[in-house]
């Protein structure tokens, strides 16, 4: 199976390596199933109600993993925002178990795109679903991440062709 490791940043709450309360996943592209990817288990201290994923931390991990999909053709510089998401909340997402999530591209316009994202429980059912609207990221605002931009270049893969 090919696939190919996303770039980080240094404050990202769901990717940040300096951030000491972050999540610090990692996601990879992956070109046999069209899709990106992470696999994470997370303990007690992210839970709602004992043995339950807080649902906020679950819309940020699938909001991070379905806007990464974007970057499946290696075009690390079309990092999106998020301009709308839909969830959908279908079964309990339990804490202190491997899961994964994947996102993929749904319609990609070169400004906007439609992604979804699921994560997946052991048993391969989907716990929850998002579909969102992403939207190209101003230059402007790039321009002002400063160190941000430059662990974000640091870590973009090079892709061989």
């Amino acid at each position: 199976m090919k696939k190919l490791r996303q770039p980080t940043s240094l404050g990202c709450f769901a990717c940040g390596k300096n951030n000491p309360v972050g999540l610090h996943l990692e996601w990879f592209n992956n070109y046999d199933e069209n899709q990106v990817e992470t696999t994470f288990t997370l303990d007690d201290n992210y839970s709602s109600y004992p043995g339950t994923m807080h649902g906020g931390i679950i819309a940020t991990i699938l909001d991070e993993t379905s806007g990464r999909a974007i970057l499946l053709d290696n075009d690390f510089n079309r990092l999106m925002v998020t301009l709308k998401m839909e969830m959908v909340y279908k079964k309990n997402t339990p804490t202190n178990t491997p899961l994964k999530a994947v996102g993929r591209v749904l319609k990609d316009s070169g400004s906007r795109a439609q992604v979804e994202g699921e994560i997946i429980l052991p048993d391969g059912t989907v716990s929850a679903k998002c579909t969102s609207i992403l939207y190209k990221i101003p230059q402007a605002v790039k321009d002002k991440w400063g160190p941000e931009a430059d662990e974000w270049l640091r870590t973009t893969p090079k892709v061989e062709e």
